[in-house]
């Protein structure tokens, strides 16, 4: 039986609190958030290797200035003062350049030129490089000024300036404060839009669904659960029709399921007392043999057989809806043997209308439960009984009932053929499924339900096979034991 409430506690108890805590769309905005800021972070590096060139370029630019004057000063050099106001212009420590071939210095401190760290050349610097020095000034700065060489204007032929380098790890750390405060911005936006269109698009509906779902669980049964599909010609358009017609063909099964166990319950009360007054029937009716009027003993014989067949339907109905059937017990069973016996049960051994042949091989041995097959056997050949003896062979000819047999692809295969009416067109659809696929007029269908549960639980299948005129019922067996557990 179905108890939601356990597994529901199942459910709660397998999976981790951390998830349970978050709905989807927090996880969602999560992610969004991380994925955002990993993109800023890979944009960071090249943003700041940028402006430290920039920054670098700037002041080349600046001490190129100090270049064209170096170019147009006197031999005996500038006059007193404007070296340092050149200098502290550019913010070097020193500038020189190469004019004509002879190098021009200006510088702060006295010759020799100062000391320095690390030499930057512009004119070479590639991308990978100027993302690893601006990482490296920005984790560990030079403690010693620093060189760096750029393009020229003019007649010289490069500029180089001597700097320290705190002024520029100051200038890159002010603007990765600044790009942190842009990127969480943009960072914001970017996730509260895309979880904006994300829990419209995707979100909401598949919250939908999940609250239906839940619904219908509560109520299976109620048609008011069904969720009723919109128009949405995506992936979760096609999930809702989908959800919708399982939901549909669910709930019809559950009202089936209750209707049959409510059915099964009342054969159970009725089938006690049912038994006991046809038994009591078949006892006074044995006395009828004895009886001196020729007619009534005639038919005391099929009186007795009739309330015969009635008990043992009440005990078949009683037995399918009572338990599940037991695990065969295989052994090597000759068939033909087994096929003698059902039909010498069933009367067709004796001379009458309806002729009946046992083409079954005498050799022909098959693993399985004597019992179970016999009950396979006997419900199978008295439909054909009965639909021999009410309606006759379908040519007009005389009723004939055959089983046949033989190893087929691993299997060992019976067939069970009349020449009757044959299997009516709405009955083929549920013909192995008890009370929808009876194959006679008033039955319930049982019989073919009972044979192919035991059948199955064989290992094996059962089917009606295509056939002209006439039902051929095919019964295939594993041929080695074990094969079906």
């Amino acid at each position: 039986m179905h108890k939601p409430g356990l597994q529901r506690n199942d459910l709660s108890i397998s999976q981790p609190r951390g998830l349970t805590r978050l709905g989807l769309s927090a996880k969602l905005l999560l992610v969004t958030v991380l994925f955002v800021m990993l993109a800023e972070v890979l944009i960071y590096f090249p943003s700041i290797a940028n402006f430290r060139r920039n920054w670098l370029h700037d002041r080349i630019a600046a001490a190129q200035v100090a270049a064209l004057v170096l170019e147009g000063a006197p031999e005996d050099g500038l006059p007193e003062g404007s070296e340092n106001r050149l200098l502290m212009g550019v913010g070097a420590r020193a500038i020189a350049a190469r004019v004509g071939g002879a190098r021009r210095l200006l510088s702060l401190d006295s010759m020799p030129p100062p000391e320095v760290s690390r030499s930057i050349d512009l004119r070479s610097l590639d991308w990978l490089s100027a993302i690893n020095q601006a990482v490296s000034v920005l984790v560990s700065p030079a403690t010693m000024p620093i060189r760096v060489v750029g393009e020229a204007v003019g007649g010289a032929d490069f500029v180089e300036i001597v700097i320290d380098e705190a002024p520029l790890r100051h200038a890159m750390l002010k603007f990765s404060a600044n790009l942190l405060l842009v990127s969480l911005l943009i960072t914001a936006l970017a996730a509260l839009a895309l979880y904006v269109a994300l829990n419209s698009l995707i979100i909401g509906p598949i919250r939908r669904l999940a609250a239906n779902v839940m619904e219908f669980e509560r109520e299976p049964e109620n048609p008011q659960r069904i969720i009723e599909p919109t128009l949405r010609a995506d992936e979760i358009g096609e999930a809702e029709r989908a959800l919708a017609r399982m939901e549909e063909t669910l709930a019809e099964e559950l009202r089936n399921k209750k209707h049959l166990a409510e059915l099964g319950l009342a054969v159970s009360k009725i089938n006690h007392d049912l038994r006991n007054m046809l038994a009591a029937a078949q006892l006074m009716s044995d006395q009828l043999v004895d009886t001196r009027d020729a007619k009534v003993r005639r038919f005391a014989p099929r009186l007795i057989a009739t309330l015969g067949r009635a008990i043992d339907f009440c005990q078949a109905t009683l037995a399918y809806g009572r338990a599940a059937e037991a695990t065969p017990a295989i052994r090597d069973v000759p068939l033909r043997q087994l096929v003698s016996e059902q039909a010498e049960m069933l009367g067709l051994t004796g001379k009458g209308q309806l002729r009946f042949e046992n083409k079954v091989p005498a050799e022909l041995v098959a693993p399985c439960d004597p019992d179970q097959l016999a009950r396979v056997l006997t419900n199978l050949m008295r439909n054909s009984v009965q639909a021999l003896t009410q309606a006759g062979a379908e040519d007009g000819s005389q009723p004939v009932l055959t089983v046949t047999g033989g190893p087929d692809n691993g299997s060992v295969t019976l067939r069970i053929i009349d020449n009757g009416p044959g299997v009516p067109e709405r009955a083929r659809a549920n013909l192995f499924q008890a009370f929808r696929g009876s194959v006679t007029p008033g039955g319930v269908g049982l019989g073919l339900a009972i044979a192919a549960e035991l059948v199955r639980l064989h290992g094996g299948t059962i089917a009606l096979e295509p056939s002209d005129s006439g039902a051929t019922f095919v019964v295939a067996l594993p041929a080695r034991r074990g094969n079906g557990h």
